[in-house]
């Protein structure tokens, strides 16, 4: 990647925030890293580790925490943000006043804004973006992938996805974000791979209930291929290219999140298949599992669509309907007979 000397900040400092900070310190990249709080930022400065979200990984120089906008901002050339969705916004307009005009924005969040179906990136240019919103949009680029920050942070290869309307951006992302273990393709179909970032999400907490319920293998493999069927039907709908859910950002990241325990959406699938409840799980977790929230926003899209989404369906039930997951399975193995494509 091409060295630079201005500095990059990262907004949110949850694992997968810090995980982007260290790639880029290390690359000699100075990083200002945003935290939430100024108690959060404080003890990951002081340890020079962060102890809440990524424990036992040293932060590297060239990073410096702070809970200040103005301070973390100031002449940076680029921002990536990753702050959980529920809260882009609020963060968003809290900052926006501090962000330079022209640098490149990175959004790095997934899922979709239940309350009007909005993928990350056009929350980030309604906030951001202000009179110039469409100009913010056309050049935005969201980051997507199998990104398992623990796997990343101990140095294993990994890939993942610049997305943009504009190539120019997407070839800036790619630039400043791949490193030696860290491959970043372009894609121009933004609209996709966002979604794909947050809907395989929906099936991943699906796919941990099933192997939580002793499904095995095969059940997997259905949920997975009828997954990614689903995912496309209504990404397609909704402007998305059919290719790119066969990607990296569609296929690639769904596989990922359904099969490894790293991942929290599937973890809250095994939980729920144990009987324990959304709002016990969301209590216990530090981090948030996306996919919960995310859920709700595709059922409603669907709807609006007029898009079937059988599998995020049985998932709704059981997250916010009391459904018990084996009743959740027995429904979608004795729906009406129909040809796969």
């Amino acid at each position: 990647m091409t060295q630079t000397n201005s500095p990059v900040a990262v907004i949110g400092a949850g694992a997968w925030g810090t995980t982007l900070a260290r790639m880029l310190a290390e690359q000699g990249v100075p990083v200002r890293l945003w935290a939430v709080s100024r108690e959060l930022a404080i003890e990951i400065d002081e340890n020079r580790e962060n102890v809440s979200f990524l424990p036992g990984v040293p932060l590297p120089e060239g990073i410096t925490v702070s809970s200040n906008g103005a301070r973390v901002l100031e002449g940076v050339g680029a921002i990536i943000w990753v702050v959980p969705s529920q809260w882009l916004r609020e963060v968003a307009v809290d900052l926006a006043p501090y962000v330079p005009a022209g640098v490149l924005h990175v959004c790095a969040t997934k899922g979709i804004e239940p309350a009007r179906g909005l993928r990350m990136s056009e929350v980030l240019a309604e906030e951001v973006g202000g009179p110039d919103e469409e100009a913010l949009a056309a050049e935005l680029v969201a980051l997507s992938g199998p990104n398992l920050s623990g796997e990343i942070n101990q140095g294993m290869p990994a890939v993942s996805v610049a997305a943009s309307d504009n190539d120019a951006r997407a070839r800036q992302a790619q630039e400043l974000l791949t490193t030696p273990r860290f491959r970043v393709y372009r894609n121009p179909d933004i609209i996709g791979v966002e979604l794909c970032g947050a809907l395989k999400n929906v099936i991943a907490i699906a796919a941990g209930m099933s192997d939580g319920l002793g499904f095995g293998a095969n059940a997997r493999a259905a949920l997975i291929t009828r997954g990614l069927a689903e995912m496309q039907r209504l990404g397609v709908e909704l402007g998305a290219q059919p290719q790119t859910f066969a990607g990296i950002a569609g296929m690639g990241d769904l596989v990922t999140t359904c099969t490894s325990r790293l991942s929290r959406n599937y973890s809250t699938g095994l939980r729920l298949a144990k009987g324990e409840s959304r709002e016990q799980i969301e209590t216990s977790m530090r981090a948030v599992a996306e996919g919960i929230r995310t859920t709700s926003a595709e059922v409603a899209l669907a709807a609006g669509a007029g898009v079937e989404v059988p599998i995020a369906e049985a998932v709704h039930a059981v997250l916010f309907e009391g459904l018990e997951p084996r009743t959740a399975a027995e429904r979608l193995m004795t729906r009406a007979q129909r040809a796969e494509f």
